[in-house]
């Protein structure tokens, strides 16, 4: 299991969930602030991250966090407005859990997000995009020789389209292959992710050439 970093300044709730994750068989550590949070990153796995943090608000901590890293983050927060969600997940973080966070959704999620940050398939070879060249199994993707700075949840969504060209995935499709959810979840995450993704790739993310929307349907990765 990976080491966990639980993020929360509520103290019986972080000592609960800590106990609770503990059982499921993770190894937790607590920061209570952002600040501390900050510190102690160093051999953090991943991150379960409040939102409503006193001093640096977890959405803070988020864009600092994946200014330097790739580490996943799950955003935990009591607000389930759409626009809070969604400026959680343009900041960065992989998915999100409004509390209360029952353990076992959390262990499920930390599990699905595992899987996902894995080499896609050890044996594919290079998929080329347009200038982008991507290496599924070394989770890489560089463009003119140059590596960017993908998440693991972005390379595993480029990488799917890239295994698709030119052909209409559905939000609810892209949450089962790159999310591993088996149930229907938010399609929220996955536009955020598409949003995310684009600003990295394209060249005018507003007016995007790769990654197209199709209206009422889903995305689709143009190569012709």
């Amino acid at each position: 299991m990976p080491r966990l970093l639980l993020v929360e300044d509520d103290q019986a709730l972080a000592e609960a969930l800590s106990l609770a994750l503990r059982a499921l068989g993770h190894d937790v550590v607590h920061a209570p602030t952002g600040e501390q949070a900050l510190t102690a990153l160093a051999g953090a796995e991943f991150v379960l991250l409040d939102v409503m943090l006193p001093g640096i608000d977890g959405f803070e901590v988020c864009r600092r966090i994946r200014a330097r890293s790739r580490l996943p983050i799950v955003l935990l927060t009591a607000r389930g407005d759409p626009i809070d969600v969604v400026a959680g997940l343009e900041c960065g973080a992989d998915d999100y859990v409004v509390k209360p966070a029952e353990p076992r959704v959390l262990d499920a999620r930390i599990k699905a997000i595992g899987r996902r940050a894995r080499p896609a398939t050890l044996e594919a070879g290079l998929l080329h995009v347009g200038d982008l060249a991507i290496d599924p199994a070394a989770m890489r993707v560089t463009r003119g020789g140059e590596e960017l700075a993908l998440t693991a949840t972005e390379i595993r969504l480029l990488v799917e389209f890239a295994e698709h060209p030119n052909q209409v995935l559905s939000r609810q499709t892209l949450l089962k292959r790159v999310w591993d959810y088996g149930y229907v979840g938010d399609s929220r995450i996955v536009d955020a992710a598409v949003a995310r993704l684009r600003a990295k790739v394209e060249d005018d993310p507003a007016n995007p050439v790769l990654l197209r929307t199709v209206r009422g349907l889903g995305y689709r990765l143009v190569t012709k």
